[in-house]
């Protein structure tokens, strides 16, 4: 499923296409994915103007000038797409919408943004701005990493008395907002702390350094334009590039690449997840 570096990668490369733009007519082509659809969506979107496209945790939201947000989820399939919609006459035939296109939006100025998800694990909903708060989705997510809201004082809060392996506290969307199983063991590996250990067992000051290695290696990821494992492609259909520099994710059995260590990079399961770690220098 994308990870924060991922849907950041989309909202990226959407927001070029979509900010303050109309969408002059939007394309629902079945009644929803995950969950059903909001009742006459293609209607409230077409005409809409795009204000600010953002993004919370794994979902992008697009503001409308119709008093109302468009809330997408990628799920673990699904795909936001640029394509320049057919105008006129063409030598070559236009590529036809295809079985996954689920949805589909064009954009003022002809630019079309598909929304495939063969899994159909996604889901899109609309609901009124200015009340994040109070959706669903929303509703119980912990502060965005780069946020102020996220620092020592918030982590050893969340850490404190906790038995919970600290990898299951990581991934708790209510400790901090977007992360997800790739970098999380990208995280617990350059702190050198391991993913077994409970949570309020670790000292505070290495608490307190996981605040500069989250946002570290989540910026490393967008500038790396994400990881693609078998699904995620951006936004213009190319890959993400970070899988290249994983030193433990899908590493399993091979050298540890932490300076000076000679361990051998581990797999273990916890709570249906592999984790991936070195034994040796993460304690």
């Amino acid at each position: 499923m994308p990870e924060l570096p991922e849907v950041e990668t989309v909202r990226r490369g959407l927001a070029p296409a979509m900010e303050g733009r109309r969408i002059e007519a939007a394309e629902v082509r079945r009644a929803g994915l995950r969950w059903p659809f909001p009742p006459r969506m293609a209607e409230r979107l077409a005409g809409a103007r795009v204000l600010r496209l953002r993004r919370r945790s794994k979902y992008i939201l697009a503001d409308l000038d119709s008093g109302e947000t468009l809330l997408v989820h990628l799920g673990m399939s699904g795909r936001m797409t640029l394509s320049e919609a057919p105008l006129g006459n063409f030598h070559h035939a236009i590529a036809p919408v295809g079985r996954h296109d689920h949805v589909v939006l064009t954009m003022e100025g002809g630019m079309r943004i598909t929304f495939n998800d063969p899994r159909r694990f996604g889901a899109m909903d609309l609901f009124p701005a200015g009340e994040d708060e109070a959706h669903p989705l929303l509703s119980r997510l912990g502060p965005e990493p780069f946020s102020n809201g996220f620092n020592e004082a918030h982590l050893e809060a969340a850490f404190r008395g906790r038995r919970a392996p600290v990898k299951a506290v990581l991934l708790d969307q209510r400790t901090v907002a977007g992360l997800g199983n790739i970098y999380v063991c990208e995280v617990l590996h350059r702190a050198g702390i391991s993913p077994k250990r409970p949570a309020g067992r670790i000292a505070a000051r290495r608490v307190a350094a996981l605040v500069p290695t989250i946002r570290e290696v989540l910026s490393e990821a967008i500038a790396a334009g994400g990881s693609s494992l078998r699904d995620f492609r951006q936004t213009d259909g190319d890959l993400g590039y970070f899988q290249h520099a994983f030193r433990v994710y899908g590493r399993a059995g091979e050298p540890c690449l932490t300076p000076g260590c000679t361990g051998t990079i581990a797999r273990v399961v916890q709570s249906g997840r592999s984790s991936f770690w070195c034994p040796k220098c993460q304690r």
